[in-house]
């Protein structure tokens, strides 16, 4: 993991002049917004893993950070379009977009971060960019849609679960690899296995985000219990309430389903799910994908970059917040 964090700290600088760069090709009326999100910081996860895939498979183009920002631009416009929808009054410790500049601003902003990344994608004259671009886009959307529709619904098992999550946050993270990969010149197969190890650690990385829900304030900086609020039946939630007599579920169930879910009620709910170590469970469920991931670079040279993106496998295994 030290060397994993040492790459990080070479490669993120890099990285957020990209971002600085592309701010500056926004319209001028979208740049406020822009930076309102960027500056609140972000694990520039997606961009850092479409150059280590990049690099492992022999990419050593100067321009390589300009593409992996336009996958980091594009899951900024969800996360500022994300916020609207949920009435979210906070981002990373800031003040939502959205509580600073009007609804419609954000709302247009997060369309113009989208349309500039696609140009600089398309600006690299290759169509299978231009096309694993697109359809990252367009799966990101179909899986906010499904999360929306489930929205306050009990009845949301392991399978739907999986295709929402697999689209609004798993599709990108492939989406990033494989962007990688395609930037490398590689052959469809080795694409491919990048596209399978993104997809495997995007399941888990939302599945460890969905456990991490329902951890204190103190350690995430996010608020407790956030799903509960907001209907979204994730698998500790799910655990919660299979563990609940019948009388309490359907308390449960009425409370969740006409969004009368307070903070106390969400905070104490959290507790419970600690207590009961469900979030351990969703982390031990998330495990499987991860396995997957590791499985899938067999395919893939073994260079350096390899090892670390075995150690992203466990970063996200492992991580706080």
């Amino acid at each position: 993991m030290i060397q994993l964090k040492a790459r990080l700290a070479l490669e993120l600088p890099a990285i957020n002049r990209a971002l600085g760069r592309a701010v500056e090709t926004l319209p001028a009326s979208v740049r406020p917004v822009a930076r309102h999100i960027f500056d609140a910081g972000g694990k520039r996860l997606r961009p850092v893993l479409t150059v280590l895939t990049a690099r492992l498979l022999g990419c050593r183009r100067d321009d390589l950070q300009d593409l992996a920002v336009t996958l980091e631009m594009l899951h900024a416009a969800t996360l500022l379009h994300d916020d609207v929808l949920d009435n979210a009054v906070s981002r990373r410790g800031q003040p939502a977009a959205h509580t600073v500049y009007d609804v419609g601003t954000v709302i247009l902003a997060g369309d113009a971060l989208l349309a500039g990344a696609n140009a600089m994608v398309a600006g690299y004259g290759d169509t299978r960019l231009t096309r694993c671009f697109s359809e990252a886009t367009s799966r990101t959307a179909a899986g906010e849609i499904l999360e929306i529709e489930a929205q306050g619904r009990v009845d949301v098992g392991a399978a739907e679960y999986e295709e929402i999550i697999r689209g609004k946050t798993a599709w990108l993270i492939r989406a990033s690899c494989e962007m990688g990969a395609l930037a490398a010149g590689a052959e469809a197969p080795l694409a491919a296995a990048a596209a399978a190890y993104g997809e495997n650690l995007g399941m888990a990385f939302q599945m460890v985000d969905d456990a991490l829900d329902f951890a204190p304030e103190s350690v995430t900086g996010k608020p407790t219990g956030g799903d509960v609020r907001e209907g979204k039946l994730t698998p500790p939630l799910r655990l919660y309430r299979e563990s609940l007599a019948e009388t309490e579920r359907a308390a449960f169930d009425a409370a969740f389903c006409t969004s009368l879910m307070t903070e106390d009620d969400a905070a104490a709910i959290a507790a419970r799910i600690r207590e009961a170590g469900f979030d351990a469970q969703v982390r031990c469920q998330a495990e499987g994908f991860l396995h997957a991931a590791r499985e899938a670079l067999h395919a893939l040279p073994d260079r350096p970059e390899r090892g670390l993106l075995l150690q992203m496998a466990d970063y996200v295994r492992d991580r706080k917040k």
